[in-house]
């Protein structure tokens, strides 16, 4: 299939970029800074471009079969509009253009479930901390986003990861609509589960979260890695 990926030049959008190119799709990867973008491959197009520029947006969308998002910034005190702007020209683009099939990256932690599984540290001061404070901004333009793909007329499904993390090899990782009980999410279960999704109608327009159940990496040294360094803007929830 051909497929666009924005934010392909993320963390997360290189793993997905990888495995989508490893399953035989032909792959238009748009980033602001193509020259940086370490992959190449014989089914690559690598386009220059800013998902701001609806211009740009549509350009990359013509001709493509769907669309792959994995949009991210890094956390800031100040206000975001990358996430609800970049995906307005993306939905504005795919109708324009008949593409139908989207899915999103989007965050667990837009929309928390309490409970007692994570102990005292993990529910009572890391997640408040990350989700109503330290990504306070983050989750709420992830939210006005998802407001907007819901509302798109799309083929769409959003993934809800949890906390990022890195393993080797995609694992033994778990679904489930909505909600599902678990800290952490593998960039490789990530990856496998957007491009599942492609073929699949079981979650079209809706939302799936997904988690990796067989490794269990150190919390704090995830926090230190992922959030405070910049990378990924999920956060455990």
């Amino acid at each position: 299939m051909k497929v666009v990926i924005f934010g392909a030049n993320g963390v997360a959008g290189r793993v997905l970029t990888k495995q989508a190119l490893a399953q035989g799709h032909a792959v238009t990867a748009f980033t602001r800074h193509p020259n940086a973008f370490p992959l190449r491959d014989a089914s690559l197009q690598v386009v220059g471009g800013d998902v701001l520029d609806p211009g740009a947006v549509g350009r990359a969308v013509a001709g493509q079969g769907a669309v792959l998002s994995t949009l991210g910034v890094p956390y800031t005190l100040k206000e975001i509009t990358l996430y609800s702007r970049g995906m307005a020209h993306i939905v504005q683009a795919m109708n324009d253009c008949g593409v139908r099939r989207l899915v999103c990256v989007s965050s667990s932690a837009v929309d928390p479930h309490a409970g007692a599984h994570g102990g005292f540290l993990f529910e009572k001061v890391l997640v408040p901390l990350i989700t109503h404070t330290i990504g306070r901004t983050t989750y709420a333009d992830q939210r006005r986003m998802e407001a907007l793909v819901m509302s798109s007329g799309l083929d769409w499904t959003i993934v809800r990861p949890s906390g990022l993390f890195e393993t080797p090899a995609v694992t033994d990782y778990r679904v489930a609509e909505v909600y599902i009980r678990g800290k952490f999410t593998s960039r490789a279960d990530l990856a496998d589960c957007m491009l599942q999704e492609l073929n699949s109608d079981r979650f079209q327009r809706k939302v799936v979260a997904v988690a990796t159940v067989s490794v269990k990496p150190n919390l704090l040294k995830v926090i230190a890695t992922e959030a405070l360094h910049k990378r990924d803007v999920q956060a455990p929830a």
